[in-house]
């Protein structure tokens, strides 16, 4: 059984340390999942055959190894025990089972999840990297990248432009200079800077 999610998590590449040596963490989505493959929108990729720690809340930690990437993440393999496939599949088909299409999202504009996570992060000397936007509003966004620029520092998303106000595991929060409208935020967070 494969399942459509769209659910933020974390994960770590073996192959990505920081300045401590430490695995660093990256927010990510999971876009798609079965008891055999997990499909994670990213920010950071890494090799074919290389070895990811992946944790939702909703599945625990989850290992295995990239079987195939792309342009805005890869597909990694779910390694574990049948016992640990049956958890998986058991979780998944509540999921299936107890989905509502037609719920109301009751936060209003408060925080929303963009529908295209993968955007540009622009630094201020013109660095740019693939970034993943894990949540936005109208003032700011919690972006997961390769990089963690220092509190302070100017960037943009996409075309939008602030500061980075805080650091966390997975990445940093960005108040932007201006508040956005709601109804154009999504599109100028994925598009270039000009």
């Amino acid at each position: 059984m494969r399942v459509i999610l769209n659910m933020g998590g974390r994960y770590m590449l073996a192959s990505r340390r920081d300045s401590q040596g430490n695995r660093r963490e990256y927010a990510c989505r999971a876009a798609d999942m079965s008891t055999r493959a997990l499909l994670l929108l990213a920010p950071v990729l890494g090799p074919v055959g290389e070895r990811v720690i992946a944790y939702f809340g909703e599945f625990g930690t989850i290992d295995g190894k990239i079987i195939r990437t792309f342009e805005r993440g890869f597909v990694m393999s779910v390694e574990g025990s049948d016992i640990l496939r049956d958890k998986i599949a058991a979780k998944l088909a509540w999921i299936e089972d107890h989905r509502n299409h037609d719920t109301p999202d009751v936060r209003g504009h408060k925080r929303i999840v963009p529908r295209r996570p993968i955007s540009i992060l622009t630094l201020a000397n013109g660095a740019t990297y693939t970034c993943l936007v894990i949540d936005l509003s109208i003032s700011g966004a919690a972006v997961s990248a390769d990089v963690m620029p220092p509190v302070g520092a100017a960037v943009a998303v996409g075309s939008v432009i602030g500061r980075v106000r805080r650091h966390f595991a997975e990445g940093f929060a960005i108040a932007f200079g201006e508040v956005q409208e709601l109804r154009t935020l999504q599109k100028r967070l994925m598009r270039a800077p000009v």
